[in-house]
C-alpha cells in the first residue's frame, strides 16, 4: 500500500496507462477510490478492464479502482515489480503520522532546499523536516552493496586479465627466443620478416583463442551464480560475451605483438651461429 496525493504520478514520472490520477475532489467524505499497478492489475483482471472494480481489505471499507499506473520497483532494481495499491492520503489525512513531500525540479534540485524549507514552514513554521535526499541519491543507496560487489569482481577481473596478457607475452617470447635459429634459417632460406612477424602473432592468437573458448564455455557453466549480480541484464547476454572475447583477442595481440616484432628483425647471420 503507498500513500500519496494529487500529481504523485506526474511527479514521478510513472505513466497512468488507464483511468485518471487522484483528484483534490477526492477527499474525506467522498466514495473511497484507488489506484492499482499493471502488475496488480493482470494478476487479478487478466485480460479485463479493472477499471470500476471494487476491492477490500476487512471488508469494512471498499475502494474502487480509479486508475492503473505503470509498475515500479519500490523495494529496489533488483526487486521484481509486486502488486501494488495507491491510496490518497486525502480521504483520511489524519491516519498517517509523517508523509515524503515530493518536489519535481527543472534544474539541480539540491539548490532549492532551502525554498522547499521555508515554503514548508510558511504553511507550518514548527513542521519538522527531515534530511532532504533527492531520487538519485535513493536509487544510488538501493544499489550501494551491488555496485561495491561489482567493483571488486571488476578489479579481480582486470587482474586476472593483466596477468593473463603477461603470462601470454612471457610464453610467446619464450617461444620466440628457442626458435631463434629456425626463424633464422626460415628468413635466410627467403622468408619475409612479414611472414615471420604473422606467424608469431598467429601463435599468439591461437593460445588466446583456445584460452577463451575455455573460458567462455566455463562462464555459460556458472550463469546460474551470476544472475543474483545482473540487473537489466541476462547471464547469456550475447553482447557481453562478445565484447569479453573481443577484448581478450585485442590484449592477446597487444601481448604478441612485441615479440612478433622481435623475432621479424632477427638477423639471418647472428640466428645460424646462435648455437
Amino acid at each position: 500500500f503507498n500513500i500519496v496525493g494529487p500529481g504523485y504520478f506526474t511527479t514521478l514520472g510513472i505513466p497512468l496507462t488507464q483511468g485518471r490520477d487522484f483528484a483534490d475532489a477526492d477527499s474525506d467524505g467522498t466514495p473511497m477510490v484507488i489506484v492499482v499497478n499493471q502488475a496488480m492489475a493482470r494478476r487479478f483482471w487478466p485480460n479485463q478492464n479493472p477499471i470500476g472494480r471494487r476491492i477490500t481489505t476487512d471488508s469494512t471499507a471498499w475502494y474502487s479502482i480509479v486508475g492503473v499506473a505503470g509498475d515500479v520497483r519500490q523495494m529496489g532494481l533488483r526487486a521484481d515489480s509486486e502488486s501494488e495499491v495507491y491510496m490518497s492520503y486525502l480521504q483520511d489525512p489524519f491516519q498517517w503520522p509523517y508523509l515524503s513531500l515530493l518536489v519535481r525540479a527543472s534544474s539541480n534540485p539540491v539548490k532549492l532546499f532551502p525554498s522547499i524549507e521555508q515554503a514548508v514552514w510558511s504553511v507550518d513554521k514548527d513542521q519538522p523536516l527531515s534530511i532532504p535526499i533527492t531520487l538519485d541519491q535513493v536509487r544510488s543507496n538501493s544499489i550501494a552493496q551491488p555496485r561495491i560487489a561489482a567493483l571488486l569482481l571488476g578489479l579481480f577481473a582486470g587482474a586476472a586479465l593483466l596477468l593473463a596478457a603477461v603470462g601470454l607475452y612471457g610464453v610467446v617470447s619464450y617461444w620466440v627466443a628457442e626458435r631463434t635459429h629456425e626463424i633464422g634459417v626460415r628468413m635466410a632460406l627467403g622468408a619475409r620478416s612479414f611472414d615471420v612477424f604473422v606467424s608469431v602473432v598467429g601463435r599468439g592468437l591461437l593460445l588466446a583463442l583456445l584460452g577463451t573458448a575455455f573460458g567462455l564455455a566455463g562462464s555459460l557453466a556458472v550463469t546460474r551464480v551470476l544472475a543474483s549480480f545482473l540487473f537489466s541484464v541476462r547471464p547469456t547476454d550475447p553482447l557481453t560475451f562478445a565484447a569479453v572475447a573481443l577484448l581478450l583477442m585485442c590484449v592477446a595481440l597487444v601481448a604478441s605483438y612485441f615479440p612478433a616484432r622481435r623475432a621479424a628483425k632477427v638477423d639471418p647471420i647472428v640466428a645460424l651461429r646462435y648455437e
